[in-house]
């Protein structure tokens, strides 16, 4: 049945905790501290770090790849057995415990810190997915835009608090300062603990649960399920090239956050101060654009912001890829000395704008037009090319820049955004709801009382 109501304010508040809450693990363990931590003291390979830039690429790849697996599959076993809170609590409370372990690793403790960042990373990236499943829920399809875009939105300023405060407290990362900055596991696992309890008190199951029929297992319902869904995937067409345009979007998307910052400190050659000044104008206006386009895919649809953040995205990297000769031309037309540093912040500005806007337009679109039955199994999906994405966009930009250098290999990001746009125009976002909204579960074996 359609969901033509918002839900209660509070629970929308307590959705949008969950993206608050789990953004300290991204940017404390994969993007700013631990990453860190993990090259430079805990392999140690000085000077260049290239066995602990590997096993770092090779930890993240492993847990994306079972992530690629396991998400479709769950999401087949929540829409059937309705226990998708179940399924976000258990990857919550994974992700607190093997992040909060991450304190008793020392320096040489190879295998058991790769251990527990592939369970953290997984456990945190299925939850991205659980936690999306509930979107269709929380209001009629017109008003997921703006909800998206609010969680989203808390999720980057969610993300900021974790890492400012961290940052001054646990200091830099160093030999001397091990003991504090060691502290970084438990400390973002227990802000996601806290920051999350609102979600639980308040998101709610909207069906009531169904028991797993006798002689019949949950690996069995799930194939049922998935195989089903697969043969009549030609009926959801326009779900299917959303999906294949987020795959080239998010490959860029995953290049940006992981190798932006390296580009700062080589091509652009940044300082200290600037670093940091980027790091916040980043997460600021993630947050402005996703709550700002959300609001605006309630007037204009989901598609229309869609494109729109993309071609937001080929301004900013076109941004990227020529601040030196931006700041070159600028300082011999209107006569000044800005440094390139400084101007780079101007890509920084467009880059978060499409940050937040395009992935939770986005998300919003796949909520759009998934039925409701299949809501979890259809953001099992969206995970599934997600992390795909970040497999090849990561692995492609590595051979271009092994060919081409940095500075120029950032162009494979332009590809993959004009990839994506072309891969989004076959989508017909109201022919799309009709499909979803029409859509009857047809009864299978895995279905039966």
């Amino acid at each position: 049945m359609e969901n033509t109501q918002l839900a209660a304010k509070r629970e929308i508040f307590g959705w949008s905790m969950f993206d608050f809450a789990n953004q300290a693990y991204t940017l404390l363990i994969i993007t700013v501290v631990y990453g860190d931590l993990f090259t430079r003291i805990i392999v140690g390979d000085a000077p260049d770090y290239r066995l602990g830039n590997l096993l770092w690429s090779g930890a993240l790849a492993l847990s994306y790849a079972m992530v690629v697996v396991a998400n479709p599959v769950c999401g087949a076993v929540m829409d059937y057995s309705k226990r998708r809170k179940q399924f976000l609590f258990a990857s919550y409370v994974l992700t607190v415990i093997t992040t909060s372990l991450l304190y008793f690793i020392e320096p040489g403790w190879i295998f058991p810190a790769i251990v527990l960042i592939v369970l953290s990373n997984f456990a945190y990236a299925m939850g991205e997915g659980f936690i999306a499943s509930f979107l269709t829920d929380l209001g009629p399809r017109k008003s997921l835009g703006w909800i998206s875009g609010l969680g989203w939105s808390v999720g980057y300023l969610g993300g900021m608090v974790a890492t400012i405060v961290a940052l001054l407290f646990l200091g830099e990362v160093s030999d001397e300062n091990f003991e504090n900055v060691r502290w970084v596991g438990p400390f973002a696992g227990i802000f996601f603990l806290v920051a999350a309890i609102p979600t639980f008190i308040w998101l709610t199951e909207k069906a009531p649960k169904r028991a797993k029929p006798q002689h019949e297992t949950w690996s069995n319902i799930a194939k049922v399920r998935l195989m089903d869904t697969l043969s009549q995937m030609h009926r959801f067409n326009d779900l299917r090239w959303l999906l294949v345009s987020i795959f080239f979007s998010m490959a860029g998307i995953y290049i940006i956050i992981a190798f932006s910052f390296i580009y700062g400190a080589q091509v652009i050659g940044w300082e200290d101060h600037v670093r940091v000044l980027m790091f916040v104008t980043v997460q600021v206006t993630a947050a402005i654009g996703a709550l700002g386009f959300g609001v605006l895919q309630t007037l204009k649809g989901a598609r229309y912001i869609y494109i729109l953040t993309l071609w937001l995205w080929i301004l900013a990297i076109l941004a990227i890829w020529q601040t030196p000769s931006l700041t070159q031309l600028l300082n011999v037309s209107l006569g000044v000395e800005w440094q390139a540093q400084y101007v780079f912040l101007v890509a920084g500005v467009l880059s978060g704008l499409s940050l937040g806007a395009s992935q939770s337009s986005a998300r919003a679109l796949v909520g759009t037009l998934s039925p409701r039955a299949k809501a979890a199994e259809f953001f099992g999906f969206w995970g599934m090319a997600s992390k795909l994405a970040a497999v090849f966009g990561i692995l492609g930009l590595g051979l271009m820049q092994w060919a081409f250098g940095l500075a120029d290999a950032i162009v494979f990001c332009l590809i993959l955004f004009m990839l994506a746009i072309l891969t989004i125009l076959p989508v017909n976002e109201g022919r799309g709801i009709d499909t979803a909204v029409s859509w009857k579960e047809p009864s299978t074996r895995a279905d039966a009382p």
